[in-house]
């Protein structure tokens, strides 16, 4: 067995750390790995969120099957939709073709969405409702597509202030953080700096 920090088969990508907290979290993390549950993983930006939500796919029953990763901060909104969902061809103009979604592209392997606290209010029921239904629809799709996806997502903004404010459904939330992990940043753990430069 691997050590923590190390992936499985020599894959390139590697947590590295001589950190004991970070180490215990990497523990952590390969022990809930197998199970089905949600992982919000919070974090400032730099803290290796995505390294750590690869960690737990790699680790997992899932590992030769997709990982699919997709930045809520880096679409508007109606694109965020179809990049998640997917789309028919002709739902709306430029939908030339038809487009699988994140979802249907991580069937029976691991979704990334990183950033989601940044994902439109709008969109997040909609990603709520393919959580408890398992099931996505494409836009301008007839009928639901069934999925089987582990779920982690990431954010480097406190949640529990955009969820006072109004700003990121609590349900959603809820939904999310079934396992939930936070990662030191550098200057917390500066043991690490030698070996990472």
């Amino acid at each position: 067995q691997e050590p923590p920090g190390e992936e499985p088969g020599g894959n390139k990508y590697v947590l590295i750390t001589q950190n004991r907290w970070m180490k215990g979290l990497l523990e952590q993390a390969a022990d809930i790995a197998d199970s089905h549950a949600s992982v919000l993983i919070e974090g400032e930006s730099g803290t290796g969120k995505e390294l750590f939500a690869r960690f737990i796919h790699l680790h997992s029953k899932r590992k030769d099957k997709p990982f699919v990763a997709v930045n809520c901060s880096a679409l508007p909104e109606t694109l965020l939709e179809s990049e998640i969902l997917g789309h028919e061809k002709g739902s709306f103009t430029g939908a030339v073709a038809r487009k699988k979604g994140k979802f249907e592209l991580a069937h029976e392997g691991t979704l990334l969405l990183d950033e989601i606290s940044e994902m439109a209010f709008a969109l997040q029921s909609k990603l709520l409702r393919v959580l408890q239904e398992k099931e996505v629809d494409r836009i301008g799709g007839d009928r639901p597509i069934p999925v089987d996806v582990r779920v982690i997502a990431t954010t480097n903004r406190e949640i529990e202030k955009l969820l006072k404010a109004g700003k990121f459904r609590e349900d959603l939330f809820f939904r999310l953080n079934v396992v939930s992990f936070r990662l030191p940043p550098l200057r917390e753990r500066r043991e690490d700096i030698p070996v990472l430069a």
